[in-house]
């Protein structure tokens, strides 16, 4: 376990090799699993306000799906998310030409036409938080899906966190992410001299 903050970290964080491989996964993030992606309170207007840009880079089933349910749905924990077509890819997916799903969301902001990127769950991801009152717990979540993200990040060489530094960055702050970089080597140099 690493403590950072208010943060504790699962040693999956430090430990873990990961790099997203799209090529191989064809984006299978944004399309299985029950649910859309997780969406913040405070990222809800935001979507809104972001819609009219957005709305060029949607499928027209994507198009349909938020049109039926609204920008965003709330699950059955009572949690905000992105509406599914079919109760498969979130509606936000689009797709490029070698068949790779990519976030419409993202794709406006890399064109210039927003100044946010996606949502912070879609970014973070293959990393969960599981808020508390007085803490957030900051897990790896292991899928099958991502198994040759953990390949390509063995052969590299690039742990989780290294990897997610932009998304744990845009969450947390720069002085939090240099506190986990400290955390982790100071952990590691403990578990060398054990």
């Amino acid at each position: 376990m690493i403590v950072v903050q208010n943060t504790y970290l699962s040693d999956d964080i430090a430990r873990k090799m990961f790099v997203c491989d799209l090529q191989r996964c064809k984006g299978a993030c944004c399309t299985e699993g029950d649910a859309g992606a997780p969406l913040e309170a405070d990222e809800l207007p935001v979507v809104e306000e972001i819609f009219e840009q957005v709305k060029p880079y949607l499928t027209p089933q994507g198009l349909q799906a938020i049109e039926q349910q609204g920008k965003h749905v709330i699950d059955t924990d009572g949690d905000y998310g992105t509406p599914t077509v079919g109760n498969r890819e979130c509606a936000y997916a689009t797709f490029d030409s070698k068949g790779v799903l990519k976030c419409a969301i993202e794709e406006a902001y890399l064109d210039g036409k927003i100044s946010f990127r996606k949502p912070i769950s879609c970014h973070l991801y293959p990393i969960r938080i599981t808020r508390y009152d007085q803490f957030h717990a900051v897990n790896y979540h292991r899928w099958d899906i991502c198994d040759p993200a953990c390949s390509l990040g063995e052969s590299l060489q690039v742990p989780l966190y290294k990897f997610l530094k932009e998304p744990l960055t845009r969450k947390y702050g720069p002085e939090w992410y240099a506190e986990l970089v400290t955390a982790i080597e100071e952990h590691e140099s403990q578990m060398l001299n054990v």
